[in-house]
């Protein structure tokens, strides 16, 4: 008896369970009559169950038997203990029909029923938004906001201002939920990204400052400050966002000079040089730390060094020569010994003490992420001074020591292109191989373009000698020698016409004119490769690198955005494509994050 008793339980569970799933099914397949007959069935045994109410009731309307939808609802509203989100069904099932007064009537008691209990709110004011309904949902959310402030239903009411095209409030409400700190700053900045752009004269953009603004008049805290900072990032501005930086920095005594570092960082990435030198020049004066100030005067002569006049370059080596005294050979002052260092050897053309001063920092203890990185400044050296294979040596360890990290990488990088300015074409290859599935995108997309380099020109030519011409104008360009670089790379251009290695030629060539400034020429590389290399893999790199030169050397606007479509269009596995797309939908007027 008992075992028939446990058998026939589970063969209810089993039936259950498949009118369950049924239901479901049938409803997702939009095969609502078949539907309907398991929603009723489980609705009779599970009378609680809103899902399963909620299922029926959507069956009848997309069947349209509203007379059953609403004897159904008008039944559930009786029960005091059931759901008040049956009230705004109700209310919708009237609206399906144009029954717009009894509609309004059903919705007035669904937000009616907030006053009993205010944590209804968000399921009603949910449901409203499930059917579109904008303007009674904003009457619950705030309705429930108003008789519980513990409640906080900003978020949810910033989405539908912006769905109604109220910015001016949508911001507000997000700004709100960022003051009161009741949900990510991250997360709710990327929402209002997406009604933001570069733009300053955008209307977006001006009425976000505008509430910023007004409300650091009402209540000043130091996060309207922050807030403005970024807006003016996200435009720019650089200058301005200083100002608020400044601000930040002076009303907080404890707060290090880390956002003012990034702040000066990103206005130089973007070659606004004039305040990022007064930004590093205020860190300079402020810092405490001595490595931070130390980073700051690097900034400083990094910035100073855009000017490459001898006068310049003495005035340096003056500023370098006082910050070695002061600091020494430290371990924790490496990035001065690397900077002074590269400055000798690539702005002086003198690698042999450069090099004898990394030796020289090699001999401190170290970690080895400090032996790896001074290793890698002194393989480079050692590479403008074409000691090919000491600078292999110091690649080497580094790739052994720190195999599976990202510097290892690099250093394994360093190892094929040292290769490949030795002639060492094999080696670089098997090298470039491995490098192909590197975890960082720069690296991997650097060794398929190298490795395509040497293994089409391998190919064609057995004798290799187009390649050896092009890895020595490489390393040319490597030693700054440019003017001597571009002369290499025109003998390739007239000597080798019609060899794959032209259009690597071109692009090397026209990269080169750019750092010269020579932008016609450069144009007339990357115009040639669009001509007569379509096809190729080069192909995308000089649509991209064109589309920039037009935009930012020629203002032709309309041209660049032709050349960025073309990317979208026609080269979607591009490395360049995420930003061409960007580029594209900026210069089309659209917002772009």
């Amino acid at each position: 008896m008992v075992l028939l008793l446990i058998s026939g339980f589970f063969l209810s569970l089993t039936a259950f369970a498949q009118d369950d799933f049924l239901a479901k099914q049938y409803f997702d397949d939009g095969e609502f009559t078949k539907a309907v007959g398991f929603y009723e069935k489980l609705v009779e045994r599970n009378p609680r169950r809103t899902d399963y109410a909620e299922g029926l009731i959507g069956c009848y309307q997309q069947l349209e038997r509203y007379g059953d939808a609403e004897a159904f609802l008008l039944k559930k509203i009786e029960d005091k203990y059931a759901f008040p989100i049956f009230y705004v069904e109700l209310g919708y099932n009237y609206k399906l029909q144009n029954q717009e007064e009894e509609a309004q009537r059903y919705f007035q008691q669904a937000v009616a029923k907030i006053e009993e209990n205010p944590n209804f709110g968000y399921g009603i004011g949910n449901r409203f938004q499930k059917y579109a309904l904008l303007s009674e949902a904003i009457a619950a959310y705030t309705k429930a906001m108003e008789l519980n402030p513990d409640l906080n239903y900003n978020y949810q009411l910033a989405r539908i201002y912006g769905e109604q095209g109220n910015i001016a409030q949508m911001y507000q409400a997000y700004l709100q939920l960022i003051y009161e700190g009741k949900a990510s700053r991250n997360n709710v900045l990327r929402n209002i990204d997406d009604f933001i752009s570069e733009d300053p004269s955008n209307p977006n953009n001006g009425i976000l400052k505008r509430a910023l603004l007004q409300n650091a008049q009402k209540n000043p805290d130091v996060v309207w400050n922050e807030l403005l900072s970024w807006l003016f990032v996200k435009q720019k501005q650089f200058k301005s966002a200083f100002l608020q930086e400044k601000a930040i920095y002076k009303r907080n005594e404890a707060s290090s000079l880390d956002r003012l570092n990034t702040l000066g960082n990103l206005a130089n990435e973007n070659n606004d040089v004039t305040t990022a030198a007064e930004i590093f020049g205020f860190i300079e004066e402020n810092a405490v730390d001595e490595v931070t100030k130390l980073n700051a005067q690097l900034n400083l002569i990094d910035i100073q060094l855009l000017q490459t006049d001898g006068k310049t370059l003495d005035a340096v080596q003056k500023r370098f020569d006082r910050l070695m005294a002061n600091y020494g050979y430290q371990n924790r002052t490496l990035q001065l010994q690397i900077a002074y260092s590269n400055f000798l050897a690539f702005k002086r053309n003198e690698a042999e003490p450069a090099i004898a001063m990394l030796k020289k920092s090699l001999e401190q203890p170290l970690g080895k992420y400090g032996q790896a990185y001074i290793k890698l400044a002194l393989g480079d050296i050692l590479v403008f001074d074409q000691r090919f294979n000491e600078a292999l040596i110091y690649f080497s360890q580094i790739q052994k020591s720190l195999k599976n990290d990202v510097l290892g990488q690099e250093a394994r990088f360093k190892v094929a292109q040292t290769s490949f300015y030795k002639g060492d074409f094999d080696w670089a290859l098997t090298q470039l191989k491995v490098l192909r599935a590197s975890t960082s995108q720069l690296i991997a997309n650097d060794a398929m373009q190298l490795s395509l380099l040497i293994s089409d020109n391998s190919l064609e030519d057995s004798t290799q000698t187009a390649l050896k011409k092009y890895a020595r104008a490489d390393l040319l360009a490597y030693q700054n020698k440019t003017g001597e670089a571009i002369l290499a790379l025109e003998d390739i251009l007239q000597n080798h016409k019609g060899e794959k290695i032209e259009d690597e030629a071109l692009l090397k060539q026209a990269a080169l004119h750019v750092s010269q400034n020579n932008y016609e020429a450069a144009k007339f590389n990357y115009q040639k490769i669009i001509e007569f290399f379509s096809s190729d893999i080069l192909a995308d790199d000089a649509h991209f690198a064109l589309a920039e030169l037009l935009e930012q050397q020629f203002n032709e606007p309309e041209k660049a955005k032709k050349l960025y479509e073309k990317i979208i269009y026609n080269y979607q596995d591009s490395y360049y494509f995420p930003q061409a797309r960007k580029n594209f939908r900026r210069l089309r007027g659209d917002l772009v994050n």
